[in-house]
């Protein structure tokens, strides 16, 4: 493994990414919206998430910058950064297979929106954060520069510290005490923990 191996991964995960997200996306549009939570605040948060977890590493695989934040380059890391790109492309696309077009990008009930509790759901709450954050460990895992590592990790903690919340609000909004029940025996992020 060397330095441009890993960054070969690194946007090999990110394509994946996007084409796991693209038909989701398409039938998503095809569902009306009932009902929207602070719309243009969630795509500024989701705009911003990205930076931390695609402009910046972009700047860095592309160009090197910031090359002073630089870690020693560690093979075993960079092996232990692929399972976590592994790992984040499953949650990823399970989550997205298992909510189906009741999936969006930001905060909205769709026509006929049902609460899924089963696939990767049953385990935890919210798998497509979990992919999220496992994408953040991946970046910094990778690419082995504090800066871009760090951008990553606070990029998501953005979307998701600011986000997480009110997703749930909406959730017992619609669902009420079904979601509550859901949510009594379902970890948010780590399955039996939190």
């Amino acid at each position: 493994m060397t330095p441009s191996i890993a960054e070969i991964i690194w946007i090999a995960g990110l394509i994946a990414w996007a084409v796991i997200r693209y038909p989701y996306t398409r039938r998503s549009r095809r569902h009306r919206i009932v009902g929207s939570v602070e719309r243009t605040r969630q795509q500024s948060l989701v705009a911003l998430s990205m930076v931390g977890v695609g402009i910046v590493p972009a700047l860095y695989a592309l160009f090197g910058f910031p090359k002073g934040a630089d870690l020693p380059f560690s093979p075993v890391v960079a092996w232990i950064g692929v399972l976590a790109v592994l790992a984040y492309l499953f949650s990823f696309y399970r989550s997205h297979r298992d909510l189906g077009h009741n999936w969006s990008a930001t905060l909205e009930i769709r026509e006929k929106h049902a609460l899924v509790t089963s696939g990767i759901y049953h385990y935890v709450r919210h798998p497509m954060y979990v992919s999220f954050w496992l994408m953040a460990v991946a970046q910094a895992l990778l690419l082995q520069n504090w800066f871009v590592g760090l951008a990553g990790l606070v990029g998501i903690g953005i979307l998701y510290f600011l986000r997480v919340k009110k997703e749930e609000k909406l959730m017992q909004d619609t669902f009420g005490l079904a979601y509550r029940d859901y949510a009594k025996r379902t970890a948010r992020l780590i399955p039996k923990i939190y």
